[in-house]
């Protein structure tokens, strides 16, 4: 709990609020209004947001799909506002879409399935919290090893002949 002045009727006692905390790495919060455009000025601003923090092998088309779908279902939750929290660690990328709507029921977690399909996507999933829904996406940004060749007789070996 925190407490603040209240002027001279002394301290005031502020509710706890359950927090999402996010320590020792890069973040970035975003707050947009819950409207049609919101899905691509999250994505754009997300985009632009990671690149500044050096990810040079980040799958960018698939960071802004990510962050452009959890938004579209945050925003069908039907609040006034959502906010994209990012983060980085090992070369990874936590997007979290908060939807700010009181004990918001559950939606279509349609959205689930769409986010895992992404190459980049190594995690995604949705909880409940008594502030609304959070929504998040953990995307791989470490840079790809080259496919290693299907083993069998190479061109030009004499196998052929």
């Amino acid at each position: 709990m925190t407490t603040t002045p209240a002027g001279a009727g002394g301290p005031t006692v502020d509710r706890a609020r359950p927090r999402m905390q996010i320590r020792n790495r890069q973040t970035a919060g975003l707050t947009f209004r819950a409207d049609q455009w919101a899905a691509k000025k999250a994505g754009a601003q997300a985009t632009a947001t990671v690149r500044a923090w050096g990810y040079a092998h980040l799958d960018e088309p698939d960071l802004d799909t990510a962050v452009r779908r959890l938004v579209q279902a945050a925003v069908a939750d039907g609040g006034k506002r959502i906010s994209v929290h990012l983060a980085d660690q090992d070369h990874r990328i936590l997007a979290v879409v908060l939807s700010h709507v009181c004990a918001a029921a559950p939606g279509g977690d349609a959205v689930l399935g769409e986010l895992a399909a992404l190459r980049t996507v190594v995690g995604c999933g949705s909880d409940i919290a008594p502030d609304g829904r959070r929504l998040w996406a953990l995307l791989d940004a470490a840079p790809r090893t080259p496919r290693e060749r299907r083993s069998g007789p190479a061109a030009g070996d004499g196998a052929d002949a």
